[in-house]
């Protein structure tokens, strides 16, 4: 294989409304794992398209050495399909079924071709995506989030690919399925080009790729060394800003003083020649002289100063935009030992099934405890946060709340009313607090001046959970159990720092539904709880 892989020229591409998207991008891209970072709507996914041909550019081109695979973030997958018709193997299967039978049609040779091994192929890259009891035939409509998932790679993988694009790859998947996911990736040895929030994930990537709109800059290493190299990147620019900015202060006191020497040798220069009593022609002459001198001086002191500005302005535009969200939250504390939940023996039916075990489960929270809850897809986890919301009645068992409020994130982020905006929003969660001050804490969210004066449908997913957390968080009265379900899904990596910085302002308890290891791990989880089986189990720190 070549040592270019993937090769992008000149490449432009904007919507139907004109909004731009990429002007005259280009790189190229050799074998090894490429991890693409970039906030959301910056064309992660736009840009795997124009690779996939899903898209056309407007200018430039695309092109890709060998066989490409291309897993995309939504699955465009029927219910009515089977297992070997999502992997593309149906027809090579019933070929083979066929000349096994006798028949030997010099068609089904044909469809077969060299894959006289694909049923022993298929088997072994499903197994260890972990979908080892799926059979061929199995329907997708059976299948869970997670499972149509790791199908979708392995019908990609199938391909024996040169270049395999994956968008957001561990979506919907729960721990054990991402751990053999990050595996089967490791021993992939073509051209890989990845975008995920998963940072575990990241972090076995050989590099990173920063998008930006008419550039891709390459950083060698995991995600955490891409991190360490901006940190230093800042810092850098931060020095050269502050040493850019003593320069310019220096220039403009520097040409304030020649401009006042100036003016006190004209004035000086006045006075001797009316005091001379020179002809009137050389006296002018001098006067003009000194007047050009002044002039040049002035002229060097002022180029100076542009100079200076000049280079402030490049030292500006070398400085990231960090956008980190920095609280104090004394409202939301809670007294350690406090009692917030108590859980017996709780059962929950759904149709004619129980979702924990025959006994039921049992369950307390006291503050300020940090509860991380794991386990595999389809356990019941969100079914236990609604039970502690009260949203779900229990079919079984006894429940004690104290009086305090909880707050609960689902998923779908629907808490506040999108028609509103968000400080309309914030007002009626916070409606005793004066406005000047809800201005000062929606700022602490990012929502600075017209920002806060946005409709809630027109923000982005960083953005409403930004703004959800507001609400949440500084609400009155402030909750002392705060519930989390999945809250990093589709979130960029820039939206999932503010997250953290948030979450770790907040000094109550908390309960969070999460697969984001390192997220959990970021956020001070003291507790872990995993359910699966119907029963509820502690448990450890996972090794990450």
């Amino acid at each position: 294989m070549s040592d270019t892989s993937l090769t992008c020229s000149n490449l432009s591409f904007a919507w139907p409304d004109d909004t731009p998207v990429f002007h005259d991008l280009s790189f190229t891209m050799g074998t090894g794992r490429t991890g693409l970072v970039a906030p959301n709507g910056a064309g992660k996914s736009t840009l795997l398209k124009l690779i996939a041909g899903e898209l056309r550019p407007g200018t430039g081109s695309v092109s890709v050495a060998g066989t490409l695979g291309y897993l995309p973030q939504s699955l465009p997958l029927s219910g009515d399909l089977t297992v070997a018709e999502v992997l593309g193997v149906s027809a090579v299967v019933r070929a083979l079924d066929a000349v096994e039978s006798g028949d030997v049609s010099e068609e089904h040779f044909s469809v077969i071709g060299d894959d006289w091994d694909i049923e022993e192929r298929t088997r072994a890259q499903l197994d260890r995506l972990g979908l080892t009891d799926l059979t061929l035939d199995r329907s997708l409509t059976t299948l869970s989030g997670g499972q149509v998932i790791s199908l979708g790679l392995a019908a990609q993988l199938l391909k024996r690919p040169d270049v395999l694009l994956l968008d957001e790859p561990t979506n919907n998947l729960d721990r054990k399925a991402r751990h053999q996911l990050y595996d089967v990736l490791g021993d992939f040895n073509g051209c890989l080009l990845l975008v995920s929030h998963d940072r575990a994930l990241l972090d076995r990537m050989e590099r990173i790729a920063e998008l930006g709109s008419s550039e891709l800059r390459l950083y060698g290493g995991s995600f955490t060394e891409y991190e360490e190299a901006v940190r230093s990147e800042q810092e850098v620019a931060e020095k050269n800003i502050r040493n850019a900015e003593q320069d310019l202060k220096r220039e403009k006191r520097e040409l304030q003083q020649a401009r006042e020497r100036a003016e006190r040798r004209a004035s000086n220069a006045a006075r001797n020649l009316k005091s001379a009593g020179l002809p009137r022609i050389f006296a002018g002459n001098m006067k003009r002289g000194a007047q050009e001198s002044a002039g040049r001086a002035g002229q060097m002191h002022a180029s100076r100063v542009s100079e200076a500005k000049a280079r402030l302005d490049e030292a500006g535009r070398s400085l990231r935009d960090e956008q980190r969200i920095t609280l104090d939250l004394p409202d939301t504390h809670v007294p350690a030992g406090r009692d917030l939940f108590l859980g017996e023996e709780m059962q929950v039916r759904l149709g004619n099934r129980a979702v924990f075990a025959e006994q039921g489960i049992q369950l307390s929270v006291r503050g300020p405890e940090r509860i991380a809850l794991t386990g595999p897809n389809g356990a019941g986890k969100t079914t236990l946060l609604r039970l502690l919301t009260g949203d779900l009645a229990l079919d079984g068992g006894r429940i004690k709340r104290a009086d305090g409020r909880i707050a609960y994130l689902s998923q779908r982020l629907d808490l506040l009313d999108v028609d509103r905006t968000v400080a309309e929003n914030f007002a009626a969660f916070a409606p005793d607090r004066p406005e000047a001050e809800r201005m000062n804490l929606l700022a602490r969210f990012l929502f600075r001046g017209s920002r806060a004066h946005l409709p809630v449908r027109v923000l982005s997913g960083g953005e409403r959970l930004r703004a959800t957390l507001a609400c949440v968080l500084c609400a009155e009265p402030a909750p002392q159990l705060l519930l989390l379900d999945e809250p990093t899904n589709n979130l960029d990596l820039v939206s999932a720092g503010q997250l953290e910085s948030a979450v770790n302002s907040y000094q109550g308890a908390f309960v969070v539904v999460s697969h984001d290891e390192r997220f959990l791990t970021e956020i001070g989880v003291n507790r872990w709880l995993r359910l699966a089986d119907g029963m509820l189990e502690e448990t450890g720190a996972p090794e990450v």
